[in-house]
């Protein structure tokens, strides 16, 4: 199968999964985000093996964190992060690794916060009242918009190399066509349906089209210090399921603090 064609299955496949888990919210979606973690983590950790990360402690400290956004908010989601310093600790004390403890818990803590709170403000989102179920299902299409689009633009147009030491397949024209998606989809859904102001909806939509490139480069970076194209070989031609919700590991925190900012909470 070809590469197009296994990126057209995949997502085939998993748009009404993750888009079905979004509408229902609650349980539903807390079990897909730790289906996610779970293997996002475990890619995370293939990564990041020469630093030898404690998994145990960055698996719980992750589930913790959605655990905590889905029962108790933001504030129990930061203390369920945190859980992985502590266990990090305690296993690095009886680990027999010599790998030096400040990289080893500093990647396992790592894991846990930019993973689990990443996809635990999801979770927030969707839980925002009065709208939490409009806001979550265009923050995520308003992402995968945003990606699709980068993409086209950059194959028919790219000259021009967004970050050619992290990710060269970037371009500026991509990102032109991808911040446009995004604008349409975030003022198409929310400005149109009564939830935010037209300026509120295009800052939103402002927000997630520069973060949602931030997270992809930030994944970029760390496979291009470990000598990896993708993160895994699960979804096919899209890679590993980190290489698919890298962009809202950055986008959904930035879009859930924008959204609070306008009044809504």
């Amino acid at each position: 199968m070809s590469n197009v064609l296994s990126r057209l299955a995949v997502a085939a496949a998993a748009i009404p999964v993750v888009l079905g888990g979004v509408y229902l919210g609650g349980w539903w979606l807390f079990a897909l985000t730790v289906v996610a973690a779970f293997l996002a983590l475990h890619e995370f950790w293939l990564l990041a093996r020469p630093l030898s990360p404690l998994s145990p402690a960055g698996y719980v400290g992750g589930i913790l964190a959605l655990f905590g956004a889905q029962r108790g908010g933001i504030g129990w989601m930061i203390g369920g992060a945190l859980t992985a310093f502590a266990l990090a600790f305690l296993l690095k004390g009886i680990s027999a690794t010599r790998q030096a403890p400040t990289a080893s818990i500093s990647a396992t803590v790592m894991g846990a916060i930019w993973v689990g709170c990443g996809l635990s403000f999801m979770l927030l989102i969707r839980d925002l009242p009065g709208h939490g179920r409009l806001a979550a299902i265009t923050v995520v299409l308003a992402i995968w918009a945003g990606d699709t689009l980068a993409y086209v633009g950059g194959r028919l147009i790219g000259r021009h190399r967004m970050a050619p030491n992290t990710s060269p397949g970037k371009t500026w024209e991509g990102f032109a066509f991808g911040t446009a998606a995004t604008l349409f989809v975030a003022f198409d859904a929310l400005y149109k349906r009564h939830f935010l102001t037209i300026g509120q909806s295009l800052v939103l939509g402002a927000v997630i089209a520069v973060t949602a490139p931030l997270g992809d480069l930030f994944e970029s970076m760390l496979k291009r210090d470990a000598g990896v194209k993708d993160t895994g070989t699960l979804l096919g031609g899209h890679g590993g399921v980190l290489d698919r919700i890298d962009a809202m590991l950055f986008a959904a925190p930035a879009a859930y603090f924008c959204i609070v900012a306008f009044g809504y909470r």
